[in-house]
């Protein structure tokens, strides 16, 4: 498969597919991961702001209270609205963009250097996500607790996302659960279960379901719409791809994923 490169130096020279490691060495490649490096530095400067003009105990709790039960539910609406969107395609300069952000994703679900998000889409959603929130609840140190929360909760997601696609089964029904919904949203129907550690959000949202057995298997969700047809007329993914929509080796690798995960 033809996906985004990413250069890298060191152990991220190579590339990683979750379904062949184990956790010990997701932990190790997570750890130095340089989105996950960011991502906990702008958390400790926020840490950092807060202790230079720090709010109230109150307005910090309440802070960081709001940024915890934000963060579900802008996932959730961009994850359904705006990643599974079929409109950002057809925009040359956004097509790149959901190409990196998602359809790689989609197109080979356990490839661990397209799993994690861009920090270039990423952090500016989670500072526009708590800052403002943050600022309104308890000023300059409400802002900087919120948005160091959420640079947190970022972290603790894609962990999660990631011990989602290693191929073992969980001892612990909860994540299991988690593994269960989000392994159906990329091997059955990406029509639902869009959450990846919450889907208190599907279910009010009616895109939850319990199991592969509830729905018919989607046919686009390897592509998520963008079909052979779709490229004819809007070629610029399909370009970046080089000219590879989804791969018959991808599929077999992933066959009978749903089942180890059940």
């Amino acid at each position: 498969m033809n996906t985004t490169t990413i250069r890298r130096t060191g152990f991220w020279s190579q590339s990683h597919h979750l379904d062949r490691m184990t956790l010990k060495e997701l932990v190790f490649a997570y750890l130095q991961y340089p989105a996950i490096i960011l991502y906990l530095g702008l958390a400790a400067v926020g840490i950092g702001a807060w202790i230079y003009h720090p709010a109230s105990t109150s307005g910090t709790l309440l802070s960081v209270a709001a940024a915890v039960l934000l963060f579900p539910v802008v996932w959730y609406v961009l994850h359904r609205w705006v990643l599974h969107s079929r409109w950002m395609w057809k925009v040359n300069f956004l097509a790149a963009t959901w190409k990196r952000i998602h359809y790689d994703h989609h197109q080979d679900p356990n490839h661990l250097e397209v799993l994690f998000g861009s920090p270039m889409n990423v952090v500016p959603t989670v500072a526009f996500s708590t800052i403002p929130v943050g600022y309104l609840i308890a000023g300059p140190g409400g802002a900087a607790a919120a948005f160091a929360t959420g640079m947190i909760q970022t972290c603790v997601n894609e962990f999660f996302h990631c011990i989602q696609h290693l191929a073992y089964k969980p001892k612990n029904k909860w994540l299991l659960h988690m593994k269960q919904r989000h392994m159906e949203h990329h091997f059955h129907d990406e029509t639902g279960n869009f959450g990846i550690t919450n889907f208190w959000w599907d279910r009010l949202g009616r895109t939850y379901y319990p199991g592969a057995a509830s729905r018919k298997k989607s046919p686009t969700v390897f592509n998520l719409g963008y079909t052979d047809e779709v490229a004819e007329a809007y070629p610029k993914v399909r370009d970046l791809s080089g000219g590879v929509i989804a791969t018959a080796e991808f599929r077999q690798r992933n066959k009978g994923t749903l089942d180890r995960a059940a």
